[in-house]
């Protein structure tokens, strides 16, 4: 498997783009949000995850972050991918969601050609990490990170998204504390 866009040194930090299978829009609710933040606060506290900059959109994730204390960003990201996963599925089966068989048709349709007996895919195999090298390359990050909800018309102004690092840059309200770089 390539390692071109995997977080697979350590104290580096990486841009990173989590993807959901097909694109599905899963995090459209606010309980399918909230899975993905506990998660994130989880590898905060027990995983030594950093977290620069994120944001959670309807079909995937963008995060700035960095694994430290030991702990390897690759093995993070794959923990959270699984935990989530599991979390959607379980949610998907037990709780009111209109668009439930269609979306678990896609998750198993996406199972259909692994080689390892898997009945639901939430996430594609892969994500995409691209190394921090340069302050440049933080502030056009941090900058599309928080802009992605503008760009997709959800809001006006980064920070009135609420799963949007853009929050805790301009001191408002939020659930998951992020580091605040100091480059603006």
């Amino acid at each position: 498997m390539s390692t071109k866009y995997k977080a697979t040194t350590t104290e580096e930090a990486y841009f990173i783009t989590i993807t959901t299978v097909g694109w599905v829009d899963v995090f459209t609710r606010l309980n399918q949000k909230y899975v993905v933040i506990n998660a994130l606060q989880h590898c905060q506290q027990n995983k030594g995850l950093e977290i620069y900059a994120y944001c959670i959109m309807s079909s995937h994730i963008h995060l700035l972050c960095k694994a430290t204390n030991g702990f390897i960003l690759s093995d993070v990201i794959r923990d959270i991918k699984k935990f989530t996963s599991k979390k959607i599925i379980q949610m998907l089966i037990e709780e009111p969601e209109s668009r439930r068989e269609w979306m678990l048709i896609n998750f198993k349709k996406a199972c259909a050609h692994l080689k390892r007996k898997q009945e639901y895919k939430v996430w594609q195999d892969s994500y995409h990490a691209e190394i921090v090298e340069t302050n440049w390359f933080i502030k056009q990050k941090i900058n599309y990170i928080h802009n992605n909800s503008v760009k997709e018309k959800i809001v006006t102004l980064p920070e009135d998204y609420y799963f949007n690092s853009a929050r805790n840059y301009a001191s408002l309200e939020n659930d998951l504390e992020v580091i605040i770089l100091d480059l603006f």
